[in-house]
């Protein structure tokens, strides 16, 4: 897992809202009383629960130290629980068990999402959000040089962390003990001011499990030339100079 900057990560704050509001809007939940985000990072999305959610008790929880110590400072008087959602059991169960953009980062999904949705009390709902772009040009761009004999040796853990299973794999996982499932898929067109903004936005996330696998600043340095190289000849230029970065995301309601 790599170290997390809110900041950098905050860059694109509305882009990366934006899902887990849409994913939000599609829970057909009136009054749930107890809400957990799973991997909130700085507490975007714990804030847009509790706008929808105003009553409810809400825990924010992550395991990086750097996303709770910013959710903590910019939402002082919510919640907030250092963990690891591939070990985490609630002590209670809860009426929405939610995740916007982290369990890709989690392995064994075929055991973790079964687990989730136990944690979800009768009639309440798991709803999970996940980036499904890693065949898109710049994640595969990202494997491409990954391959250079310069590094090739270190990137293994790097190219393998990020889990991506088809919507029908996790329908047969969650439905013997759901009661309905909604599955569907989005892809965005986010605007980009510029090639180096799409760069910008993977350093925040999936960049960075290449970056801190690479041994030296020069070869940090080399491997974000290619790829933005790579990402110019990928992603054409509109007609007034931005560029539209293609980003397509799974999402998975399932009611106990």
């Amino acid at each position: 897992m790599p170290t997390w900057n809110p900041n950098l990560y905050l860059q694109f704050a509305n882009e990366r809202t934006r899902p887990s509001l849409d994913l939000i809007a599609r829970i057909a939940i009136s009054n749930p009383q107890r809400i957990i985000d799973l991997g909130c990072g700085p507490g975007n999305s714990t804030e847009m629960l509790r706008q929808r959610w105003s009553k409810a008790d809400i825990t924010g929880l992550d395991s990086s130290p750097e996303m709770i110590a910013a959710a903590s400072k910019a939402y002082p008087e919510a919640k907030w629980v250092l963990a690891d959602v591939a070990t985490w059991t609630a002590d209670a169960t809860f009426d929405i068990v939610f995740s916007n953009a982290t369990l890709h980062w989690v392995p064994n999904h075929a055991t973790l999402f079964a687990h989730l949705l136990e944690q979800v009390t009768p009639n309440g709902v798991l709803a999970v959000q996940m980036p499904t772009h890693f065949h898109s040009p710049v994640h595969q761009l990202m494997y491409e040089i990954a391959d250079d004999p310069a590094w090739q040796n270190l990137m293994h853990k790097a190219k393998n962390t990020l889990v991506n299973e088809k919507p029908s794999f996790y329908y047969d996982v969650l439905q013997p003990k759901a009661s309905r499932i909604d599955i569907w898929e989005t892809e965005y067109h986010h605007v980009m001011d510029s090639h180096e903004s799409i760069l910008q936005w993977i350093s925040g996330t999936s960049l960075r499990l290449f970056l801190e696998a690479l041994e030296s600043s020069e070869q940090k340095h080399q491997f974000q030339e290619m790829l933005l190289a790579g990402v110019r000849g990928a992603y054409p230029r509109q007609k007034d100079d931005r560029v539209l970065f293609p980003f397509r995301r799974l999402f998975i309601i399932a009611y106990r």
